[in-house]
């Protein structure tokens, strides 16, 4: 048995068929965990989809923002961009099937001694606290009150957590922290214009995962969602995005029943100039 943790994949089926191959995936064995933004960009969300689907419980997925994006693209909340690639999911004749599934999916996973997110965890959070509030706004994800919260998901205020947040704010700083940030000052202010290498900080901001005393600096955080960062493989984060949307790697921490770790890679054929 081994569990892998995979980067962005952003609709490249292609590479997560190869990756799967390369390490002889068993669904009867193996577990996957995908660390969000499945689809969009890449030219075959719907071909990712289905593949993850067909693993069952062998999966585990997150959601990134490009994910919720294409929630709120197809429930009419927000219009598609210009690199944007989502047709595909939109017209497919399975979309109520798909949709219905990638809302489904995680905001935060504690397994196998690592946490799980798709962007960052603010530094006042603790682990228990983290997935209690992935668990509030993915009750929110998979119930009635979706469209409500589609409707008001897209802002970066408030810029930082407070603990008396409620209602729209307190989830869009939930889902803004777990499926956006980079950069945060050591406040836990967030700042969301910048896109660059951890060494092209803003002034007044620093990577969210070296902010002097965050609270989860004693566990693994696994996460995606910063091609420009790359593969960094300390003990406290790994960060597996690694551009195979833009021509890089697809990328999985793979974690034997030993306990020993391995990074896993597969070459990226999709070329897409970053936008």
């Amino acid at each position: 048995m081994a569990i892998y943790w995979v980067g962005d994949i952003q609709g490249c089926d292609a590479p997560l068929a190869r990756l799967l191959d390369e390490v002889a995936f068993s669904p009867s064995r193996d577990h996957l965990i995908v660390l969000g933004d499945l689809v969009n960009r890449g030219p075959d969300s719907v071909g990712v989809l289905r593949r993850l689907m067909a693993l069952q419980g062998s999966v585990q997925c997150l959601l990134g923002n490009h994910d919720l994006h294409a929630l709120a693209v197809a429930w009419g909340f927000s219009r598609t961009k210009r690199l944007d690639t989502l047709e595909g999911l939109l017209q497919a004749p399975d979309k109520e099937v798909l949709i219905g599934w990638l809302r489904q999916q995680h905001l935060a996973l504690w397994s196998h001694g690592v946490l799980s997110v798709h962007a960052g965890v603010l530094p006042s959070w603790t682990l228990a606290q983290t997935l209690s509030l992935a668990d509030e706004v993915q009750a929110v994800l998979r119930g009635p009150d979706l469209p409500h919260f589609l409707a008001h998901m897209y802002g970066n205020e408030p810029a930082a957590w407070r603990d008396d947040l409620t209602g729209l704010d307190r989830w869009r700083v939930v889902v803004n922290a777990l499926t956006r940030l980079r950069f945060c000052a050591a406040d836990g202010t967030m700042e969301f214009a910048t896109k660059d290498s951890a060494a092209q900080a803003p002034a007044g901001f620093m990577p969210w995962f070296d902010v002097p005393g965050r609270r989860t600096a004693d566990i693994t955080v696994a996460f995606g969602h910063w091609s420009t960062l790359g593969w960094q493989g300390r003990s406290d984060i790994w960060s597996l995005d690694t551009g195979c949307l833009w021509g890089g790697c697809l990328s999985a921490m793979r974690q034997g029943e030993d306990g020993q770790r391995a990074l896993v890679q597969v070459a990226c054929a999709q070329a897409q100039a970053p936008g």
